[in-house]
């Protein structure tokens, strides 16, 4: 019990309990997925691929080749993607999966994502503008 109380400690608003139960939900969702794992990071605990980005990000560019290319099958997606950002094709096909199963999640992190991109350039814009460059 002591790892589970050093567990919570290290994230704030968590009890042992529900970092138990945090814990149980992700092993469910790994088993389920396999090739995701979770990890912490400045945007807080989050779903990734094993050996590589998080699931949000490989999603992300799964939607930028969509975009530029509405016609590509789902497998040239898939390997465009993959080509792209050195992922394997199967890590792909893992995060797409994860992705259907939830999707809220992912897009929460793609909105939070875009906003944090759409503050910075405002603020390089305004210290542009102060500057005169």
């Amino acid at each position: 019990m002591s790892k589970l109380t050093a567990y919570a400690g290290k994230h704030s608003g968590l009890s042992p309990s529900s970092a138990a139960a945090l814990l149980v939900e992700e092993g469910l969702r790994m088993d389920a997925h396999p090739g995701v794992v979770f990890r912490d990071g400045p945007s807080g605990r989050r779903a990734g691929l094993m050996q590589g980005p998080d699931v949000w990000e490989v999603i992300a560019a799964i939607r930028d080749v969509r975009a530029s290319d509405p016609e590509l099958s789902g497998s040239s997606v898939t390997t465009a993607v993959s080509n792209m950002t050195g992922v394997p094709t199967s890590a792909v096909g893992a995060a797409v999966a994860y992705y259907s199963a939830y999707p809220e999640e992912i897009d929460a992190e793609l909105e939070a994502n875009d906003a944090a991109e759409n503050q910075l350039r405002e603020q390089l814009q305004r210290s542009q503008d102060l500057l005169g460059a």
